[in-house]
């Protein structure tokens, strides 16, 4: 299932035609593309799209879009009978076998959304691989759950490729300030960058399912619905309101046309040159600053390594919680091997950080693990009349990252039969403590419970202390594992 290794890279389409749903009433400054700045690496074997006529790349995308939104729409109307989505495997083909939820032969996703759980399926399922899956989950999940996550969050993930057996860091940069308060959208150029060097589909394929939530609509789900009761509606209206600035309640309708606007047009840009700088320019424009601020700056990097008895273990390099993460590990290695310690104490932190998670896996043991923030929930409050982007209060201080810190453990490089086991958690800044805590717990388990038959992913009983939520992916006898603790809190979906 896994391409071959090196960069796989991304069809194009030639251009973007502003009769394709975009706003009337956009001044002509918003026809600018929107498109995530990264280096684009040689394409050896030719974009075979290349030849194709303008009209012709328009019509190709229109009806992608076109089957995008009808999927879209039936999964919406599926989702409306059924909140929690699917939570098992699918049915057996006939002459198979089934397997209980949470255990697929090919690949599996696992994320907060119903909805996006199944556009990541649809990508696997599409050819796509895991980081397909997960960067279409995520920008799904930055319209569905604007309150957790946006195109105005910070990004950090860490992929395992199964292939190479090499692991890679994803980092949105230092937190930069776009105005006092504001952080600076990174979103996009990181997810694209991620894709650029490991993605399988065409970079407008994982744009149009989001483009079109956006557009036609969503169904708020609980977790949104908690989050705009908590908070209230100062700033968030009318997106996110009734008429009478009363907040959406759980099955009402959302929409939010601008971004469904830039998303499209990050998806028709005919090249990836622009660094969301007609992005950037719409948010000085709302903002009503002098110039645009220097643009993102995401990096792939090598991943922090800790060997361990049982494999290599891999997380994100700082500015994360990776850093802190292998120092607690290192002690609790060297005071007599992998016990788990007492859940740690919970922190008082002056801002509890609000974020997503999510994770992909396939059987051949290629990962992803994406976690994303925009520090408090809806970040600033700020929304772009513009572009429909809430951005973050995120700004460059030293705690600003340190609650991000996925990590894989795999087998070495000679190792190709190991298992593959990678932990994600959010929701609280204690991150590196409770993820220590969770892998601990895993590998102090009996080895019986780490092939297990009846049970949802790896290691059920793992706890995350009460501290947020963490996201379990394992590949383990050619078969992918996934779970969430708690596991009401996320929704996986597998083929």
């Amino acid at each position: 299932m896994e391409p071959p290794a090196g960069p796989v890279l991304y069809q194009k389409l030639l251009l973007w035609d502003p009769s394709l749903g975009f706003e009337d009433d956009e001044e002509e400054e918003t026809s600018e593309l929107v498109a995530p700045d990264t280096r684009r690496p040689h394409d050896s074997l030719g974009n075979k799209f290349g030849g194709l006529t303008g009209a012709w790349a328009r019509l190709g995308a229109a009806l992608l879009l076109l089957a995008v939104g009808f999927s879209l729409a039936a999964r919406q109307l599926y989702t409306r009978g059924n909140p929690t989505g699917s939570l098992g495997s699918a049915a057996p083909r006939p002459g198979g076998h089934s397997h209980h939820p949470g255990v697929y032969h090919h690949g599996a996703i696992v994320s907060p959304a119903a909805t996006c759980s199944h556009l990541g399926r649809e990508l696997l399922v599409a050819g796509g691989n895991v980081v397909d899956a997960g960067v279409g989950a995520a920008l799904c999940l930055a319209v569905v759950h604007p309150h957790a996550t946006g195109l105005g969050a910070m990004f950090w993930g860490l992929f395992y490729n199964s292939t190479s057996r090499s692991p890679t860091a994803l980092t949105s940069g230092p937190a930069q300030t776009l105005s006092p308060g504001l952080g600076l959208p990174t979103a996009l150029s990181t997810l694209h960058l991620l894709h650029t060097h490991f993605g399988r589909l065409p970079w407008p394929r994982l744009l149009v399912g989001p483009a079109t939530l956006a557009r036609e609509g969503f169904l708020v789900d609980a977790a949104l619905a908690a989050a705009l009761a908590a908070r209230g509606t100062k700033g968030l209206c009318p997106l996110l309101c009734h008429a009478d600035g009363t907040p959406l309640g759980p099955g009402a309708r959302a929409t939010n046309p601008k971004l469904a606007a830039v998303l499209l047009r990050a998806a028709l840009a005919p090249t990836p040159d622009l660094a969301g700088d007609a992005l950037l320019s719409l948010l000085v424009r709302d903002l009503g600053l002098q110039g645009p601020p220097s643009g993102p700056t995401p990096a792939l990097e090598p991943a922090l390594q800790l060997a361990m008895p049982q494999g290599l273990l891999s997380t994100t390099p700082g500015p994360s919680a990776g850093p802190e993460l292998l120092t607690v590990l290192k002690a609790a290695l060297r005071s007599g091997g992998p016990s788990p310690d007492p859940c740690p104490a919970p922190l008082q932190a002056p801002v509890t950080p609000v974020g997503s998670v999510l994770a992909t896996i396939d059987s051949s043991g290629s990962v992803l693990l994406l976690a994303s923030s925009l520090n408090s929930s809806f970040g600033s409050g700020h929304l772009s009349p513009s572009t429909g982007v809430l951005l973050s209060n995120l700004v460059a201080k030293p705690t600003a990252s340190a609650w991000a810190c996925p990590l894989i453990l795999h087998g070495g490089s000679d190792d190709t039969e190991a298992d593959v086991l990678g932990l994600v958690a959010s929701g609280t800044p204690a991150v590196a403590r409770v993820m220590s805590h969770a892998l601990l717990s895993h590998l102090a388990a009996p080895q019986t419970q780490a092939q297990p038959q009846h049970q949802q992913g790896p290691t059920p009983s793992t706890s995350v202390c009460g501290q947020g939520t963490l996201l379990q992916v394992a590949a383990q006898a050619e078969h992918a594992h996934v779970s969430s603790v708690p596991s009401s809190c996320c929704t996986f979906q597998g083929f």
